[in-house]
Parts: C-alpha cells; sequence; structure tokens
C-alpha cells in the first residue's frame, strides 16, 4: 500500500534525504517536530498544527521512516534526525526560529539545540524523552512495546477511550502510519531504551529561552522527569498544563499554542 503524502505536505531534499514537509500558515517561522509511537506524522488538518498556524508559518516535517518516505538505511539515530533538521534549518536560512518538539520530537529538538543554537530564537520542549534520569536498574519511560494499545492508552492519555475512538476510526492509511510510526520509534530509539545516555550532561549547552512543557498527568515517564531536563538547561521553565497526560499537543492543542505563542500562560514551577 502506497501512503499518501501529509494534507499540506510536499517533498523536499535535505541534506540527501527525501522528506516530507508540512507546511502551514502565515508569520514567524516554526519548526515541528512530531512524536513517536503513539503518535504519528503532523499534517495540516491536525489541531495543533492548524492553532500554530493561526499564528505562525508552520514547518513539519515527517521524521524519515514514519510516513510516506523510508529512512536511508545509514539514518539510525537521533544525531543523524538532528543533523538532517540542522541542514533544514540553513535550507530556510532564517534566524530565530521558534523550535517545538514533543515527545519523541522533543528528544529530537533538544538535541539539535546541543548542536547549534545558531538560527533557534527559542525552544518548547512538550513531555520531551531522550535522557537518563534514574540509575541502569530503574526504567524512566515505560516499556510501550510491551504494553497492548488500550493499556499505553490509558499510560499517555487522560482519556484513552477518545484515543480508542480515534483508532476505531482510522482508515487503512492512518493504520499504517501507526504501524510505520511504531516501527521507525524503535528504529532510532530501541536501545538504549528512547534515551541517548549523553544527552542530559549536554543540555548545559542549550543557550536560548527554553520551556519544557508537561502534562500534568503524564504517566509514560516518572516523576521528576520533566524537572531533571529543566534543570538541565540554563534558565530553564518548567510549565504544567493541567488535566492532559503524555501529549498536550493531543490533548489540548489550543492551550499548547496559547503557551508557545506567549497569549496565555501554563503553571510554572
Amino acid at each position: 500500500m502506497d501512503l499518501r503524502r501529509s494534507a499540506g505536505g510536499t517533498s523536499s531534499h535535505i541534506g540527501g534525504v527525501d522528506l516530507d514537509v508540512t507546511r502551514a500558515g502565515d508569520g514567524p517561522t516554526l519548526l515541528f517536530l512530531h512524536g513517536g509511537y503513539p503518535a504519528t506524522r503532523a499534517s495540516a488538518d491536525d489541531p495543533i498544527v492548524a492553532h500554530l498556524a493561526s499564528r505562525f508559518s508552520v514547518i513539519a516535517p515527517t521524521h524519515p521512516g514514519f510516513g510516506v518516505d523510508p529512512a536511508p538505511a545509514w539514518m539510525t539515530t537521533v544525531d543523524d534526525l538532528a543533523f538532517l533538521y540542522l541542514d533544514l534549518l540553513d535550507t530556510l536560512g532564517e534566524s530565530n526560529v521558534t523550535v517545538v518538539g514533543c515527545s519523541f520530537g522533543g528528544w529530537v529538538a533538544a538535541t539539535v539545540a546541543t548542536m547549534s543554537t545558531a538560527r533557534i530564537g527559542a525552544l518548547f520542549l512538550v513531555g520531551p524523552l531522550g535522557i537518563k534520569v534514574g540509575d541502569h536498574q530503574t526504567r524512566d519511560i515505560a516499556d510501550i512495546y510491551s504494553l497492548t494499545d488500550a493499556d499505553l492508552a490509558d499510560v499517555v492519555f487522560v482519556d484513552p477511550q477518545t484515543h480508542a475512538a480515534r483508532i476505531a476510526e482510522m482508515d487503512n492509511d492512518a493504520l499504517l502510519l501507526a504501524a510505520r510510526s511504531r516501527e521507525a520509534t524503535a528504529r532510532y530509539g530501541w536501545s538504549p531504551y528512547l534515551h541517548d545516555p549523553k544527552l542530559k550532561r549536554r543540555l548545559a549547552r542549550i543557550d536560548v529561552a527554553t520551556q519544557v512543557v508537561v502534562g500534568e498527568l503524564d504517566e509514560l515517564v516518572v516523576s521528576g522527569y520533566a524537572q531533571a531536563y529543566a534543570d538541565a538547561i540554563a534558565d530553564a521553565s518548567l510549565v504544567i498544563i493541567s488535566g492532559c497526560g503524555h501529549f498536550p499537543h493531543i490533548e489540548e492543542p489550543k492551550r499548547l499554542a496559547e503557551l508557545i505563542a506567549g497569549e496565555k500562560p501554563g503553571e510554572e514551577q
């Protein structure tokens, strides 16, 4: 089965890689990096993209392997994705880009910012993964591959029935995207499991305004995970969005967009 490109998506050739890039809206440039399984790529008709597009010019690439375009054989790590998005930022040729990364995409965004902030004006890490906070015997992030879809929904969503309804309404394309998201998340994050042992130390290199945003009821990661992220970045703030779980961009897209645009503050810790 051949997937259609995301709504608003066009094929771009960046750094030798074919990339499905959704573009929407008009305003200051915002790079949106989507999450991993059970989330999938970002399309122009996704609520979070639509809300952001009313305020920004949104650039939302699909990570190679998650959608239409396969990942090149050599692209196997989050560092590989980060270098790709540095190339994308260079291609855009702009400075002061707002970078937003959600969950797995937060890990990618944080990695990008540790490499270079030359084109980044502000950074929003929404439920980011990617660091190790406990000892080697402690699991910081729930094992998404040992859980059924129903159990995983209980972990990441406040209202798992809403997610179950979304699954029931999925067409063949959406189901294939979910399967590819599951596979691609493992490609980049299987071992070590959804983190880079060196990232936490490298976060100190980030020198732009950063907000670590977390759902109040996020159960995918251990308590204190987001705080540890914020503590590792100079002058970063931790912001809580009440009433949602691991994916604020899915459960509270309007509130998250308002927070990113600086229209309504979250609960800062």
